[in-house]
């Protein structure tokens, strides 16, 4: 059994990785969220891509635990603010992590946008003790809302309609068909055979 580290303080985002190794029969991985860790200092997010951010948290990870690390980066990119808010999307309107805020903020500058394309990006990287690097990247392509609508997910989930569930905002999908489809279920898949064999 190898543990491998969820360098997140979200614990949606430890479930969603159990999930994708769940029904892509891996076993013999167990996962272990920061809180099973002893603390250490979390690392400065100053990269320029998702990549670079994700890279950023998963070495530190497994360079304070001597455990694989996976963490991820992933934003909201859309098309009318040329990829923005990007890798900004969880501190858009100031303040880190004010979901309700950064929506708003959001939904007013896009007031008067008729192109709404936007795509979740998620990119997540795997670092091994040893040295050893891995990153996948996810997309989940659709549309901006004009109000927020459904109650489940996080983020800019209540305003985001993915394209392959027209009608519903992906805070309207239940966790598991939202893990099957969505960018950051995309980027694990990848990476959940490479933590098999670790």
């Amino acid at each position: 059994m190898v543990k491998v580290l969820v360098a997140s303080n979200n614990a949606k985002k430890q479930r969603e990785l159990e999930a994708v190794l769940a029904d892509l029969g891996i076993t013999g991985v167990e996962v272990v969220s920061l809180r099973d860790v002893a603390a250490y200092p979390e690392p400065r997010e100053d990269g320029l891509t998702f990549e670079d951010n994700a890279l950023i948290k998963a070495r530190a990870g497994a360079g304070a635990t001597g455990l694989p690390c996976v963490a991820d980066d992933s934003g909201l990119a859309v098309t009318a603010l040329n990829g923005m808010p990007g890798v900004l999307s969880a501190r858009w309107s100031g303040r880190h992590g004010d979901d309700e805020a950064n929506n708003r903020l959001l939904l007013a500058q896009m007031q008067d946008m008729g192109l709404r394309d936007a795509a979740f990006v998620s990119c997540c990287a795997l670092v091994t003790p040893t040295g050893d690097e891995f990153t996948a990247t996810g997309r989940w392509e659709g549309q901006l809302l004009r109000a927020p609508r459904g109650e489940g997910g996080f983020g800019y989930d209540p305003i985001f309609e993915p394209a392959d569930t027209p009608g519903r905002s992906s805070a309207e999908l239940a966790p598991e068909e939202k893990n099957r489809r969505s960018h950051r279920g995309a980027a694990l898949r990848e990476l959940a055979p490479i933590m098999a064999r670790l």
